[in-house]
């Protein structure tokens, strides 16, 4: 996810990928990292078969660069618009 101005960027894991967007959106938790930067976009997602899955990758993406981060949301989303209405439609 992003900021408007993309110049904060955060990675995160959930079982209920629209679900947890909302809850970005909307501020659900005031003092999180996503609230306190105004991270309301989504910009970049993979799913996966298994949690654990899905959280090796996150680590993965964590750990790396923020060029490698904008690589990856370019290869899904050059123009690095908010990704919501499409997962709306699953």
């Amino acid at each position: 996810m992003a900021n408007a101005r993309n110049t904060t960027l955060y990675t995160g894991v959930t079982a209920d990928l629209y679900a947890r967007v909302i809850e970005h959106k909307e501020g659900k938790y005031p003092k999180s990292f996503t609230a306190r930067y105004n991270v309301k976009k989504i910009v970049y997602y993979e799913s996966f078969n298994s949690i654990e899955e899905a959280i090796d990758r996150e680590k993965q993406i964590k750990g790396g660069s923020r060029a490698g981060k904008e690589k990856l949301i370019n290869s899904m989303n050059p123009t690095w618009r908010d990704l919501f209405e499409d997962i709306q439609k699953w």
